[in-house]
């Protein structure tokens, strides 16, 4: 079956955060066919990821659904945030059918489950099957059911350390996970791109470094992302963010480019 890697299009790269439910259209279009056109020249198996960007983390906000639920007047508030994440989920899944892929949609809300905004159970047997017929599954960040706060907002972040955890708990190694966004990776407090963060040696020092997101953001931007890389690399897996803004900065990351993005590795 080959090897198994993770991409991840953040929400500030396909959507601009900065303009409410304002999708990316064209880079949207351009990533499906970088994806469609990476998958057909690879054995392995591959799980793309999305963010929310400026539609549901607008609503998420605007109703506090990330604090948890706690009057009946935030219900069609966290209807409006499930929604809104899976309206720019049909445009994912729209452009990776028209770039010729055939993109399996698994939304979190339907199977997972948190406590205290932690994931708790992950019903991952739908997922794993699309994976072994040659499906592409598509996730994305979502509302889910929370047992001790009513819900909570599952990241993306979130979901894929969740889904590295299952994978390699069936056996099932995940060899890197790829982060695209509209950064040249991680800056250093000088504006310089990192190029490479080791686990143990430097990563809890660079994390202190870093502000948090551009535009509306319930989940913390950039260092919910590297905060999610370090526990990946903690579980023996490579990271790597770079700008999706860049056209082809994908195929140089699969490729081992080491001079481009950051790398965090174990």
């Amino acid at each position: 079956m080959g090897t198994l890697s993770l991409i991840k299009l953040g929400g500030s790269l396909i959507t601009d955060k900065r303009r409410e439910k304002h999708a990316r259209d064209e880079v949207v279009t351009r990533l499906a066919g970088e994806i469609a056109e990476l998958r057909r020249g690879s054995e392995g198996r591959w799980i793309v990821g999305h963010g929310s960007g400026s539609f549901g983390h607008v609503e998420a906000h605007r109703h506090r659904i990330h604090e948890g639920i706690t009057s009946p007047e935030q219900l069609p508030g966290l209807a409006a945030t499930a929604d809104e994440a899976a309206r720019l989920h049909r445009l994912v899944i729209g452009a990776l059918r028209e770039a010729g892929e055939a993109p399996y949609s698994f939304a979190p809300s339907s199977g997972l489950i948190s406590v205290g905004g932690e994931p708790a159970e992950l019903h991952f047997e739908p997922l794993r099957r699309a994976l072994d017929l040659g499906l592409l599954p598509v996730v994305y960040g979502d509302v889910v059911m929370d047992r001790e706060q009513g819900c909570s907002i599952c990241s993306t972040e979130t979901l894929f350390v969740a889904l590295v955890a299952a994978l390699q708990e069936r056996g099932r190694g995940v060899d890197r996970v790829y982060w695209l966004g509209e950064t040249d990776g991680i800056y250093d407090p000088s504006g310089s791109t990192i190029p490479e963060i080791r686990e143990v040696e430097s990563g809890g020092d660079v994390l202190d470094q870093l502000d948090g997101a551009s535009g509306v953001d319930v989940t913390g931007g950039i260092r919910h992302r590297l905060h999610a890389c370090l526990a990946l690399a903690q579980r023996g897996v490579t990271s790597w963010i770079g700008n999706g803004l860049v056209e082809g900065s994908l195929e140089r990351a699969v490729g081992g480019d080491p001079h481009a993005g950051t790398w965090i590795r174990p």
